[in-house]
């Protein structure tokens, strides 16, 4: 697979997941750092880099004052906030496209996203003659977790990079992995995809 058919998608990694935000991901600024250094060294094994972002405006029921962690949750990447940014480790990213998700709803994974122009993920990578992607960013268990299941579901080669992601916790981190084997998606570690683009 060639340079020219593969993209990164760098999912929610903002303050809000990572130490001191509102739901905090233990490691989560490691792993941004971690995705700035792989960005820096191998930008060039990819057609696409795009960053995606929980940018909650009024998601109903997904936000709650008395959060079970499952289906709701203390109000997090809120639209306009500086804890729904990018991760300033990502400060110097220059994604090629970045989507915004749940507005309006729950939203997990980037393909239920768009762009400012109002182009779905989906759309950008097949537009770009995208056929593989690899899915890195926050949290394993969740976001990253559906985000590389619904890439898989749409035809492309999906991998997931273990050390660029964090979960939750260990056990959820477990469980979202067997749902992405089932589901097709490889579970590599970094320095193998740099030795293949």
């Amino acid at each position: 697979m060639t340079a020219a058919c593969r993209a990164l998608i760098i999912v929610d990694v903002q303050p809000t997941f990572c130490e001191g935000g509102e739901l905090p991901v233990a490691g989560g600024d490691a792993v941004a750092a971690r995705i700035a250094d792989y960005v820096s060294a191998h930008r060039d094994n990819y057609a696409l880099i795009v960053s995606t972002q929980d940018w909650h405006i009024d998601p109903g029921d997904h936000f709650s004052d008395t959060p079970d962690f499952v289906n709701t949750w203390p109000p997090h990447g809120v639209a306009g906030t500086p804890n729904a940014e990018l991760h300033p480790a990502l400060a110097n990213l220059q994604a090629d496209a970045t989507i915004r998700k749940g507005q309006y709803a729950a939203a997990y994974s980037g393909f239920e996203g768009s762009d400012e122009s109002g182009r779905p993920l989906a759309d950008i990578l097949r537009e770009a003659g995208v056929q593989a992607v690899d899915v890195v960013g926050l949290a394993e268990s969740h976001c990253v977790a559906e985000t590389a299941i619904d890439a898989a579901a749409l035809g492309f080669a999906t991998r997931v990079i273990s050390q660029l992601t964090a979960p939750v916790s260990p056990e959820t981190g477990a469980a979202a992995r067997a749902r992405m084997a089932a589901a097709g998606v490889e579970i590599t570690e970094d320095d193998a995809v740099s030795s293949s683009p």
